[in-house]
This record gives structure tokens, C-alpha cells and sequence, in this order.
């Protein structure tokens, strides 16, 4: 299929739609290690930003670092303010997204005191007409519990056909899990991206979004 036969559709949000540039990764994740008195390497960073859970979980162990007290850190020093001000939203998501026929929904891990200020403050928030931010309480992908909630948020009823697409495994699992198509869009190659991946078998795979109407 093209992105002209889906009747709605679902996107993950960091990494598909918006990103951050890379001095804020690195900066952040410097932040945090100093007040853990660890030290990560720009590759680590972009690791622990990007990567999938069990290779970060991996490095966390190889370094001595408890999972949870890192996160409480990482949550203090990653102000919303900041955030919204480190992000943009990719070129081909611009030329794309605001033109997506039928409903269009975000389901997401960045979570709501994050995704409010960055959509405010890209001015993209019109774009959607659902937000999910996965909670314990919800789901994490590729649980499909939140992908089934963003779809019943949407006006779907008449649809026989959705997708969910986004940049990491997890984003393609959820879709396949919840019934949806799954689009897996290759976006830079951090080192991250190689590292621990799960399979994507079933998944269209694009570089781009603007790549499905190619």
C-alpha cells in the first residue's frame, strides 16, 4: 500500500514527526551523569536517547547504573521549557502530516508534561486529532493498548484501513499487535539504531515520510 489507500493513521512522536538536535542529547545526558557521578560518551547518549530498551537497559548494567535512579535524574534536568525549545519537527513530517487524509492521531512515550510544550511551541498541535502518551497505566509500545485507545478516540467508523508508523521496532510491533499496518521510517543512523533492534518483518520501511507517496 501508499499512504493514499490508509483511512487514518497513527504516528509515533520523537524521532518520526519531531526530534531534538544533538547538543541537547548530549548535554542532558552529560547533566545527568555528573549528578550519578558516571560518565557517558556522545554514543552512549544517543543510546540511551534513541536506542531500544534492552540494549540501553544492557549498557546500564555494563556501567554500574540503576535504571530508575537514572530516569529520576534524567526527568529533573529535562525541563519541558527546554525540551520544546531543543526541538523541530522534520522537513518531510512538515510537507506531509498537515495533508494526511481522514483522522490522525500521535501515540507516544514522551510523556504529557513533555509533548504539550513541544507541540505548543512547534505549533503542531492542529495537526492531530488524538495524543496518547504511553503511562504505566496505559501501556508501553508495543503493548497495543495505547494504540487502541488512540483509535478509539478517532472518527474511524467508516474505516477499513489505518497505519501506525514510526522510527523504532516497538512502533511497528504496536501496530502489528493492535491489527494496523506498521511503517518503519529510517531515520539517521545514530549508532543507537544498530544496536539490539528486533526484527521488522512485516513492516513497509521508508526513509522518509514524504517516501510513501513516492
Amino acid at each position: 500500500m501508499t499512504g493514499r489507500d490508509y483511512d487514518f493513521w497513527l504516528l509515533d512522536l520523537d524521532g518520526t514527526v519531531v526530534d531534538v538536535r544533538q547538543s541537547y542529547v548530549h548535554e542532558v545526558v552529560e547533566a545527568v551523569g555528573e549528578r550519578l557521578g558516571v560518565g557517558f560518551t556522545d554514543r552512549e547518549a544517543n543510546l540511551i536517547w534513541y536506542g531500544p530498551g534492552q540494549a540501553r537497559e544492557a549498557m546500564f548494567a555494563r556501567k554500574g547504573v540503576d535504571s530508575e535512579a537514572f530516569w529520576g535524574v534524567f526527568h529533573e534536568v529535562d525541563r519541558p521549557e527546554n525540551r520544546a525549545e531543543a526541538s523541530y519537527v522534520y522537513d518531510d513530517a512538515a510537507a506531509t502530516v498537515p495533508g494526511l487524509q481522514g483522522p490522525v492521531g500521535v501515540v507516544t512515550h514522551c510523556q504529557e508534561y513533555l509533548t504539550g510544550p513541544v507541540l505548543e511551541t512547534l505549533d503542531i498541535g492542529d495537526w492531530f486529532d488524538t495524543v496518547v502518551c504511553c503511562t504505566h497505566e496505559t501501556g508501553w509500545k508495543p503493548d497495543p493498548r495505547p494504540v487502541e485507545m488512540a483509535i478509539a478516540d478517532l472518527d474511524t467508523r467508516d474505516a477499513e484501513t489505518g497505519a501506525m508508523a514510526g522510527d523504532g521496532p516497538r512502533d511497528v510491533q504496536a501496530a502489528h499487535n493492535a491489527g494496523l499496518d506498521g511503517i518503519h521510517v529510517a531515520r539517521h543512523d545514530h549508532p543507537a539504531r544498530a544496536e539490539g533492534t528486533a526484527p521488522l518483518d512485516g513492516a513497509t520501511k521508508v526513509r522518509t515520510l514524504t517516501d510513501l507517496w513516492d
